[in-house]
């Protein structure tokens, strides 16, 4: 696999912070969004209580909801609102994913199989819609009517970044610009009202509520920036699925809208013919693959993901100093190098 890491990197890789040192001051505050995510999802019904169990006993990297515990605190928040409020955007977040594996038929997420996979596409498109719809019943109970309305509209803003990259899927013609515009919506929209949900809840001034809103935004774009590089570059046991799953499913990420715009018109022919297909081989994707590690759209993609990473850390060092500013300033570092 060629190395997209340059050398200046690779001096810093020691010092890529674990999760636990950025959760280290908040990790009594994660241990309660666990029990009152399973207090959301405890159901008479058994069904949704069978699946809501599957999905939540893997808590993943909960990284929205320490977003947002981070950012009301940085601010001096003493409650317990932030809490439930976590809870909620992590559970938008899971519902996000479990319509996306059924768009994209993915049999796998996060090294298991995916509820669409083990249930079927008729149960699990309803248990997406009722994990979105029980979070806007919960978000009625905040005080804050604001942050009510950020949830309603992000939940609808990520359905339309779902829709526009499905619309798009194959499309050969995608741009830079209209990728970016895609995972501004559908990834980076959460990122930010995570942050700004945050930023309210410990009373932060207009002028800080939209600066981690916007740190946010960023560290959303290199998250999923990062994301997209992985299925070029990414090892198939860590990462628990394989490399090139989004190219399979149509997916035309920025690693490949490089490769089709500046390796030449042969390359982008040999490219146009295997895709053209939908259903690709071992072969076929070697041959992408090969095409894509060769010609610049790695080192492309990762300096675009740096850009973002570079612009979040300078955002939020523009808030007082805490500890809660230290371990979010550690956030880009972390999803910069991820390997999963």
């Amino acid at each position: 696999m060629r190395d997209i890491i340059d050398q200046a990197d690779k001096s810093r890789i020691k010092r890529i912070p674990h999760l636990r040192q950025l959760y280290r001051d908040i990790s009594k505050d994660l241990h309660e969004v666990e029990e009152t995510l399973k207090l959301f999802t405890t159901s008479p019904n058994k069904i949704i209580s069978e699946i809501s169990n599957y999905l939540f006993q893997n808590t993943g990297k909960r990284i929205r909801p320490a977003l947002l515990i981070l950012c009301a605190k940085l601010r001096g928040y003493k409650g317990k609102e932030h809490i439930v409020m976590s809870s909620l955007v992590e559970t938008i977040h899971t519902a996000s994913l479990i319509h996306d594996d059924i768009i994209d038929n993915s049999e796998v997420r996060r090294g298991r199989e995916s509820v669409h996979s083990r249930w079927g596409p008729n149960i699990t498109v309803l248990l997406g819609d009722y994990l979105y719809i029980k979070t806007i019943s919960q978000s009625l109970e905040s005080k804050h009517r604001r942050i009510v309305q950020i949830l309603t509209d992000i939940s609808s803003k990520m359905i339309e970044g779902e829709l526009d990259e499905y619309y798009v899927s194959w499309n050969l013609d995608l741009d830079e610009n209209d990728y970016l515009n895609i995972i501004k919506k559908k990834t980076a929209s959460l990122f930010s009202a995570s942050c700004r949900i945050g930023g309210i809840l410990g009373m932060a001034s207009e002028e800080e509520e939209n600066t981690l809103a916007e740190f946010g935004t960023n560290l959303g774009m290199t998250f999923q920036i990062v994301d997209d590089l992985l299925d070029y570059t990414g090892d198939e046991n860590t990462m628990g699925k394989p490399v090139l799953s989004d190219l399979r499913e149509g997916r035309i990420t920025l690693p490949l809208i490089y490769t089709l715009n500046n390796d030449g018109k042969i390359n982008r022919k040999r490219i146009t013919n295997l895709l053209k297909r939908k259903e690709l081989n071992t072969t076929s994707l070697d041959q992408i693959l090969n095409i894509v590690r060769s010609n610049g759209a790695l080192e492309y993609s990762k300096k675009k993901a740096q850009e973002y990473s570079f612009h979040s850390k300078a955002l939020i060092h523009k808030m007082p100093p805490s500890i809660y500013r230290d371990a979010l300033s550690l956030f880009p570092d972390y999803i910069l190098k991820r390997n999963k």
